[in-house]
């Protein structure tokens, strides 16, 4: 479990995260609980719930920010940023999902190798630099590609789902290490 608070002039935010499975289909869901998301945006609450789902993570935030631009970039950050710390040494570090939404179909592809960067177009500036906060802050490289849609929901949508069914993979154990120069490490020395 990595927990984040990040704070600043203009958001507020407590976040944690925990690599689960999600329930099995046959367990019922506590559907009277209150959601452990809670941002004050309804759409970004529903993003976020949906990218969890989908990647098979245990996530909870608290925020709240004074414009919505400030709200959804800083949580994307604190979610990164969090996650990255989430990763196993030996993930399978690649994966990729093509996801239809009534007329919208986007596909996503992440490697968690720690090379951030973002490639990608969506009808939303904000939701697409959501994606880009949280896939530079995460380490990975995230490329995500629109192929139809008319709807702005559906395709936004279509693409955090399509990207957590991706982490879910990339974030997988596996038995090797999927890079030519081995596990990569990083110190900072002083002096």
């Amino acid at each position: 479990m990595t927990r984040i608070r990040r704070e600043t002039r203009e958001t507020q935010i407590l976040l944690e995260v925990t690599r689960t499975q999600p329930p099995a289909a046959s367990e019922p869901e506590d559907t009277d609980a209150p959601p452990p998301i809670r941002t004050g945006d309804d759409f970004l609450d529903h993003m976020l719930v949906t990218l969890a789902r989908y990647a098979g993570i245990g996530l909870t935030v608290e925020a709240s920010g004074d414009l919505r631009h400030h709200l959804v970039e800083d949580v994307a950050i604190a979610l990164g940023t969090a996650l990255r710390d989430e990763v196993p040494t030996r993930a399978e570090r690649f994966g990729w999902a093509l996801v239809p939404m009534d007329e919208a179909l986007v596909q996503a592809a992440i490697d968690v190798g720690g090379r951030p960067y973002w490639v990608g177009r969506l009808p939303s500036k904000l939701y697409e630099h959501f994606l880009q906060s949280f896939a530079v802050n995460l380490g990975a490289t995230l490329h995500i590609k629109v192929i139809r849609g008319r709807d702005r929901h559906h395709v936004v949508e279509a693409a955090v789902k399509a990207t957590g069914l991706a982490l879910r993979q990339a974030l997988r154990e596996g038995d090797g290490v999927f890079s030519t120069k081995g596990a990569v490490s990083l110190t900072l020395e002083e002096g």
